[in-house]
């Protein structure tokens, strides 16, 4: 398997720089806002967690591109390229209206959830200025995901860094009335996030406009602009609207244990925030690894060579296995210096590095099932993979962080014990699947692609296109 971990690296390190940007901004925000209390950190967490199922459920839809992007490039189409961009940035300008149109009903939603009054009363003029900055977002992703189609990374990413310091720098400002901006405290950080979204959207339709080498993948008249196909709009969509949902419904049992949480007070909610902000940095790491299980499984079952696929699966197994066991040791052993960057409340602090300890344990199972899920993926085993994964979270982890949580009354550390249980099954379950799917036999041939395609794929692939 020695000869699959470079190659599996090369491929995976792109997709985590990019992943990286969107989870940053909450890490950013959550970090600043802690300095001035639990009940603001809890409001951000709060705000976090119903926006990013708006913004997830987006992300997927607009990943439904790139593949149809790369395949036109592929047979160099340019005239399909360009109606392609129109389709695809319509579809996401239009999902980008109506995930705004939904986050300004969110804070209507919030009291019902049963949270802290106070809390709430936080959250909902948050959660309405960051629900702004979806459209733009979504804009962004519109032209992002059309030049990743075609092998174009590095202006993504650069955006994407420049963009998290863009949102650090506000924060700083706004949040604390540094620089001759005005202290806007918890608000700072919302408006910080609308700022640099809109630069980020701005600069990404500059480049994919303006660039010479775009310039014959473009549309060739500009009232082609006002013309967007249908059956462009309805092929993104079917594509994209189902890696969406399911993504949506992932990162919704963990915004349900956040919750959940909320129910016990104010404190395990801040430590909540904290250690789930943690855990959620190091699995961006594992889902690069995953992605590019996806493409080296893919690719090398799609040449026909299944015990190859096979051995490229199981070393993208054991490269997440050997980092995650790592991350897990350094967040044990960093459960209690890490808490204090966000907040200095003792009894905050005390519950984070608890669960700090329980996000180690199950740094190695959330690792192998995302893994597990982008390696069977590129076998082409999709809906089993994501009815365990789903029934493991909503039916086993929720009832029994639950039940641990109020019936035992374990509180926060139950409800994530019961978290580190569903990880844990889907783990499992998922690797006997691969090992038994991957078996000589096991599947039928797929259809070998030649050797020139092979090595444009991979050529596109090495510059960091995503598995979308």
């Amino acid at each position: 398997m020695k000869a699959h971990l470079r190659p599996t690296i090369l491929l995976a390190y792109p997709v985590v720089l990019s992943q990286l940007g969107h989870v940053l901004v909450g890490v950013c925000d959550s970090v600043m806002v802690g300095q001035l209390g639990k009940l603001p950190l809890d409001a951000v967490g709060m705000g976090v967690s119903v926006t990013t199922l708006l913004m997830v459920l987006g992300l997927g839809i607009s990943m439904g591109s790139v593949p149809r992007v790369a395949a036109a490039n592929g047979r160099a189409d340019h005239a399909f390229l360009g109606r392609l961009l129109v389709g695809t940035v319509w579809l996401n300008t239009l999902v980008g209206v109506a995930l705004l149109g939904f986050s300004q009903l969110l804070p209507l939603v919030l009291p019902l959830l049963k949270q802290a009054p106070e809390v709430v009363a936080l959250a909902a003029p948050w959660v309405r200025v960051v629900g702004w900055s979806l459209l733009p977002l979504m804009v962004f992703q519109g032209f992002r995901e059309w030049a990743e189609g075609l092998g174009l990374t590095k202006q993504a990413m650069k955006l994407s860094i420049a963009g998290n310091v863009v949102n650090a720098l506000l924060c700083y400002a706004l949040i604390f009335g540094h620089f001759g901006a005005p202290a806007l405290g918890l608000m700072g950080a919302a408006w910080a996030t609308l700022i640099s979204r809109i630069g980020m959207a701005a600069l990404m339709a500059q480049y994919v406009l303006r660039a010479d080498k775009l310039r014959t993948r473009r549309p060739a008249e500009a009232s082609a602009w006002l013309r967007p196909g249908l059956a462009e709009l309805r092929g993104q969509l079917a594509l994209g609207l189902p890696i969406g949902m399911q993504m949506m419904l992932e990162v919704g049992a963990f915004s349900a244990s956040f919750l959940i949480i909320g129910w016990l007070g104010v404190t395990p909610q801040a430590a909540h925030q904290i250690a789930i902000n943690v855990a959620s940095v190091t699995y961006m790491a594992a889902t690069g690894i995953a992605a590019a299980a996806t493409i080296r499984v893919g690719s090398l079952r799609g040449a026909g060579n299944l015990p190859e696929a096979r051995k490229a699966g199981f070393a993208a197994y054991w490269l997440t296995f050997g980092f995650m066991s790592a991350m897990g040791l350094l967040m044990l052993a960093l459960r209690h210096v890490i808490p204090a960057f966000y907040n200095d409340d003792p009894l905050v602090l005390a519950q984070a590095g608890t669960l700090l300890a329980i996000a180690a344990a199950f740094q190695v199972s959330d690792g192998l099932q995302v893994v597990g899920l982008g390696a069977l993926r590129g076998l082409e085993d999709v809906k089993v993979p994501s009815v365990v994964a789903l029934l493991a979270y909503w039916a086993l982890a929720l009832p029994i962080g639950y039940g641990l949580g109020f019936g035992l009354h374990m509180g926060a550390p139950g409800v994530w014990l019961g978290l580190l249980t569903g990880l844990s099954v889907v783990a499992v379950v998922l690797l006997l699947r691969f090992r038994r799917r991957s078996q000589a036999g096991a599947l039928p041939p797929a259809a070998p692609a030649g050797p020139a395609e092979l090595a444009k794929a991979d050529e596109l692939l090495v510059l960091g296109q995503p598995a979308g």
